[in-house]
């Protein structure tokens, strides 16, 4: 049997990032300690990882059947998930356990006036309301790629099917509540090209492109070609839902670099350029023959004061002058 390691409340609150890791090393040595997945489901509450709350609630519950603070826990992220009945259950629950804890009267409060305005009743309710689950994608020159945004998703919780036309997703949120996600996309896509990816954050699904071409939306419908009139000025699509006319914008961009003014050393490095370029044969002769044996420390345009002798190094007072 491990050490009995000890977790308070105000620890959890410091880091519980860290206190999940801790917790999970803590329970892979001892899965009996039902104050391990209680202390753990407190942490989740505070990440606002709400199904991984109700799930380390029970867990506690069922190795400690009259757990007031677990039941505490599975109420508040219960309520959350806008499961009001089970959150009244849960709250009335650890009340009958724990009667001098302030926090279920309080909940139990909010809880009724929330089943009251849904018209739930205690109990009772149909279905369990799924919580908003947001998705979105991007593109590169190969692939399209569709995230929704699901936490810590089990691989075995999620499925994909993929079609030439469409992709159908679906995702496991509870034993009463299922995600799906269906999508009518633009182009086509290679089918047997395509993967999905189970990461912590988020399902990410790549989609093979079958042509390298920029897709102006996730879903639709090709235009009739025979009908298609060309737009007169070059639009590249994207994404956004913000169009763009990005030759223009380049244009823009590089008249704002010919007319930005340069300082300091690149305005004088431009100041010299131009004396360079304007100059006579002489002059440049100079400039070149004083810079060279000197290392750089001189710049002389005058060829009478520089051509007939060796151009010391001279570098300036406060800088020293060394060889490579």
């Amino acid at each position: 049997m491990a050490a009995e390691r000890v977790f308070t409340e105000q620890l959890i609150e410091v880091c519980p990032e860290k206190a999940v890791e801790e917790l999970t090393e803590a329970l892979e040595q001892d899965s009996d300690k039902a104050d391990y997945y209680c202390q753990r489901a407190y942490a989740y509450l505070l990440l606002q990882n709400y199904k991984e709350v109700v799930e380390d609630a029970n867990k506690a519950l069922q190795l400690k059947p009259n757990y007031a603070s677990a039941y505490l826990k599975k109420g508040i992220a219960e309520y959350h998930l806008k499961m009001y009945p089970s959150s009244m259950e849960s709250f009335t629950r650890g009340q009958e356990l724990d009667d001098e804890n302030a926090s279920f009267s309080t909940w139990i409060k909010t809880c009724k006036e929330n089943l009251d305005s849904t018209g739930q009743q205690d109990g009772n309710a149909e279905e369990k309301a799924v919580p908003k689950i947001k998705h979105d994608w991007y593109q590169t020159d190969s692939h399209v790629i569709v995230t929704i945004m699901i936490k810590n998703a089990s691989k075995d919780d999620v499925k994909v099917e993929f079609a030439e036309s469409n992709v159908s997703a679906s995702v496991k949120l509870s034993a009463e509540n299922h995600f799906k996600l269906k999508l009518n996309l633009l182009h086509p896509i290679a089918t047997q090209y395509c993967a999905v990816k189970v990461l912590g954050t988020k399902i990410e699904i790549k989609l093979k492109k079958t042509e390298a071409t920029r897709w102006e939306k996730l879903e639709g419908a090709l235009p009739d070609i025979k009908n298609f009139i060309p737009v007169q000025s070059l639009q590249y699509p994207s994404s956004s839902q913000c169009t763009r006319n990005w030759d223009k914008l380049v244009m823009e961009i590089k008249q704002e670099e010919n007319d930005e003014k340069p300082e300091g050393d690149a305005a004088l490095n431009q100041l010299f350029q131009k004396i360079y370029a304007d100059g006579t044969d002489e002059v440049k002769r100079a400039m070149n023959k004083s810079f060279t044996e000197s290392g750089g420390t001189v710049l002389s345009t005058n060829w009478t004061e520089v051509g007939n002798k060796t151009v010391a190094v001279n570098p300036p007072d406060d800088m020293e002058w060394k060889k490579l």
